[in-house]
């Protein structure tokens, strides 16, 4: 049976493998040739569904340099067709998002009339490469993040084990410095510790019945004598209890309130207020309203739609500097901070609207961010109501 492309799985002149070839998610192709000087003679004489859909493979008798024109990829399908090697290649596609493809080939036995045959498939290792530029990103990071800590404390005790040890005020300032840098430290391993918790659970659904009014509360009880000490009151507007309940993990809601109040209190003036808002029973297009006229708005996660779904949202406002439209698309990256707010008495580990964002991600909710420089900021996050 001559080779021909599976236009449908109903065609009577398909090969007799192009339905099981047809269900594999890889595009693949046989492509053919006899002339190794002419780079045209290269054609297409099969291609499944996934690869008709790829490279827009109209039918059978296509030049192969019409569907992919990458160099290196029809260097090795020549290795194949005329070497009798198997062949290897990667390539890079733009648009809208990057993606990232590995081409095998090949060589297979001749056909009837004496043309060179070979197999082609298609990989797609667009996440594998994603998956392994984070994972070199988080070690950069991380390690940056740990090494300017560490810098400091070996500083601090060289002075100490030096001209500064028979200074008293020198050692007290000195050793005070140093007990910030450790917590500094210790908070950025419970936050990386955390993270690495939540993401590896992130596909399991959370069980359980939580109100996120009562969580609420109980980080806002604990968070008072520190919004205290700066001179911030903490507003807040909760449903009444049982009317803002959820399926989920209860401590990592608690991680997400916690988050979000704490960071409101880091650059929230003395004076001013934290407003805290749950309610019970919204809407996403409630939960995701404008708060601010004229603030930069930003979706950091939408939920899969469901009709009429009701979400219990949280919502967590500050009158703080705010942030520049252009830093929201990053805030939940990985020790991702703001120009101009890195430094400070309370300086955090760039962390937590990153788990603030996964634990979301797991409860199937969503997290919107609104700021207006000058004026503060708006976190809201909304989970499915139970």
């Amino acid at each position: 049976m001559s080779l021909q492309p599976a236009e449908t799985a109903a065609e009577p002149d398909q090969p007799a493998f192009a339905a099981l070839v047809d269900s594999l998610p890889d595009p693949v192709m046989v492509v053919s040739a006899h002339d190794a000087e002419d780079a045209s003679d290269r054609r297409i004489v099969y291609a499944n569904l996934a690869a008709r859909d790829l490279l827009r493979i109209q039918g059978a008798g296509g030049p192969l340099v019409s569907a992919i024109r990458h160099p290196e990829v029809l260097e090795a399908v020549d290795e194949s067709l005329f070497g009798a090697l198997d062949g290897e290649a990667a390539y890079e596609t733009g648009g809208a998002q990057d993606r990232f493809w590995r081409v095998l080939t090949r060589p297979l036995a001749p056909a009837a009339d004496g043309a060179s045959l070979a197999l082609m498939v298609v990989r797609d290792e667009t996440d594998s490469r994603r998956n392994e530029r984070m994972r070199a990103d988080f070690l950069a990071n991380a390690s940056h993040e740990l090494r300017t800590p560490l810098a400091s404390l070996t500083g601090y005790i060289e002075t100490l084990r030096g001209h500064a040890r028979d200074d008293a005020a020198a050692r007290e300032r000195f050793l005070g410095v140093m007990a910030g840098q450790a917590e500094r430290m210790a908070r950025l391993i419970d936050d990386l510790l955390s993270l690495s918790r939540i993401e590896l659970n992130e596909h399991i659904a959370p069980e359980g019945r939580v109100d996120v009014a009562l969580v609420t509360r109980d980080v806002a009880d604990a968070l008072a004598p520190l919004a205290a000490e700066h001179g911030v009151r903490l507003d807040m507007r909760l449903s009444d209890p049982g009317r803002a309940a959820v399926i989920g993990d209860r401590d990592q809601i608690l991680q997400v309130a916690q988050n979000l109040i704490d960071n409101a209190l880091k650059f929230s003036p003395a004076g001013q207020a934290v407003a805290i808002e749950v309610a019970g029973d919204v809407s996403a297009e409630a939960a995701t309203a404008p708060v601010r006229l004229g603030a930069a708005r930003l979706s950091l996660l939408t939920p899969d739609p469901v009709g009429g779904e009701r979400f219990v949202m949280l919502r967590v406002s500050d009158r703080g500097p705010g942030i520049a439209r252009e830093h929201l698309p990053r805030l939940s990256e990985r020790f991702y901070r703001v120009e101009g707010q890195k430094s400070g008495e309370r300086l955090g580990t760039g962390l937590g609207l990153a788990i603030v964002k996964h634990i979301i991600n797991r409860h199937r909710g969503g997290l919107v961010i609104e700021s207006l420089e000058g004026e503060g900021s708006t976190f809201t996050a909304y989970l499915p109501r139970l």
